[in-house]
């Protein structure tokens, strides 16, 4: 009997039992689908002064630009597509990148590498040129950022470089933004200790100026 016993156990145990239902572990809850944001695009598309250079993120002026929007009930997205250390030429080179994002407006900040490192201002133009007919061919409004350059640099091609942003504002009919650190760029209270960054204060006085010049632009419909 003891025999008889011990096999029936073994049989059964290698058999294994199967769990019921009341058993299962249960099923994770599968989250709910989000739906796509569908506010139009605004992107920021530049260099340090756009990616936000030695402050956290959430003190770049796309981010300050994007609160401002959200205060005034303004539904649009800011996107920011700032890269540090960018040129014109750079920026030219990934202008698919920022088409495929199909933004209504554009705040293109390029060209200020190109003047530190003395390109040749016909070359800076060129490329600016290419990526304003870009982005005004996928759909784009383009608000054009000008920029200077320190002194040393010397008045001859500080002013070529200057009037790069006038002719093409002129001759593509853009928005033009005089100069993007208007008001920041030499004043201590608004500068990192490199003297071409703005710190976070500087920063909100800046997105203070791009607002400014975004707001003819934008449709009051979307609110």
């Amino acid at each position: 009997m003891i025999f008889y016993l011990l096999v029936t156990f073994l049989l059964l145990a290698a058999c294994g039992e199967q769990p019921s239902p009341e058993r299962q572990a249960p099923q994770a809850a599968q989250p709910a689908p989000t739906s796509p944001d569908s506010r139009p695009v605004i992107v920021a598309f530049g260099d340090s002064l756009s990616a936000g250079f030695g402050v956290d993120s959430s003190r770049s002026y796309p981010e300050l630009l994007q609160r401002e929007l959200d205060r005034r009930g303004l539904a649009y997205r800011v996107v920011n597509a700032g890269i540090s250390g960018d040129t014109s030429s750079g920026g030219l080179q990934r202008i698919d990148t920022v088409t495929s994002l199909k933004p209504a407006i554009v705040i293109l900040e390029l060209g200020a590498n190109d003047g530190l490192r003395g390109i040749p201002v016909a070359a800076t133009r060129s490329n600016l040129e290419q990526i304003v007919r870009a982005l005004r061919n996928a759909g784009a409004k383009v608000v054009l950022a000008g920029m200077t350059l320190p002194p040393n640099y010397g008045p001859d091609y500080i002013r070529s470089f200057e009037q790069i942003y006038k002719d093409l504002a002129a001759e593509h009919k853009l928005p033009l933004i005089p100069f993007f650190l208007e008001g920041v760029a030499g004043t201590t209270r608004y500068m990192q200790q490199d003297g071409l960054h703005p710190n976070a204060a500087g920063y909100r006085k800046v997105a203070e100026i791009v607002m400014a010049a975004l707001d003819p632009l934008l449709s009051r419909a979307t609110q």
